[in-house]
């Protein structure tokens, strides 16, 4: 009975109560899937190394100059900003008229991936697993984020380059090099820094089928400084 434990071993139970009574809930942690989302829709078939699309994809415009394998990306007919015909693809060899995911920020992941199966998108199991497509449509709902904060109206990135100079070196120069061009298989980082939505969007999610760091789960701002720094590394 309560009356014959000692006072101080009440309090120590009180406290233990109150402890455990406080400990927050932590959210089920979900920025490692949004980012491989974002791998997919970068390259999917880099990504999940399935076979690579021989083909164009029945939705894409015929005679498009980026036709085949390219056609299946999902960038290739969204974008880099997620706006597809009203975005940075508006006009150019990119253009497609195509609308963008962005209307699609913040729905229904499941609902998201049913429409990746429908007639208009049509990627099967052997494209996307069950779980590709989780990744992809988790991405689409809640990984676009507000671009418009870390890229202006003309696609250049917004940052203090000489922090992103601080990142890069520390982060990502290891295998990119201070000049960007340690990476032999790839164009030499700032010959295509200027697309700054792109830039932002490989720096939050990596790149598909590569051990690059994906900075999702840092402060955006952080991805923001090092685009900027890109932009001044050596074509």
């Amino acid at each position: 009975m309560l009356h014959s434990i000692r006072p101080s071993r009440l309090r120590v139970a009180a406290a233990l109560i109150a402890a455990l009574v406080c400990v927050p809930t932590f959210a089920q942690e979900t920025d490692s899937a949004i980012a491989r989302g974002g791998r997919l829709y970068d390259k999917y078939f880099s990504e999940n190394k399935t076979a690579k699309p021989t083909a164009d994809h029945p939705s894409y415009i015929k005679g498009g100059k980026y036709g085949k394998d390219n056609s299946w990306r999902c960038k290739e007919c969204h974008g880099w900003d997620y706006k597809g015909k009203d975005g940075a693809y508006a006009k150019g060899g990119h253009a497609t008229g195509i609308k963008g995911i962005n209307g699609a920020a913040g729905k229904d992941p499941a609902a998201i991936a049913a429409v990746l199966r429908d007639k208009t998108h049509g990627y099967t199991e052997a494209q996307l697993s069950a779980k590709d497509a989780s990744d992809l449509a988790l991405f689409v709902s809640k990984g676009q984020g507000d671009l418009a904060k870390y890229v202006d109206a003309s696609n250049k990135a917004k940052g203090d380059g000489a922090k992103g100079e601080a990142y890069f070196n520390t982060l990502c120069a290891g295998c990119h090099g201070v000049d960007g061009k340690k990476v032999k298989d790839g164009p030499p980082l700032g010959s295509v820094a200027d697309n700054g939505a792109e830039m932002m969007h490989k720096l939050l999610n990596g790149q598909p089928s590569e051990a690059m760091p994906a900075l999702r789960a840092l402060d955006h701002q952080v991805a923001a400084d090092i685009a900027v720094h890109l932009t001044k590394l050596p074509k």
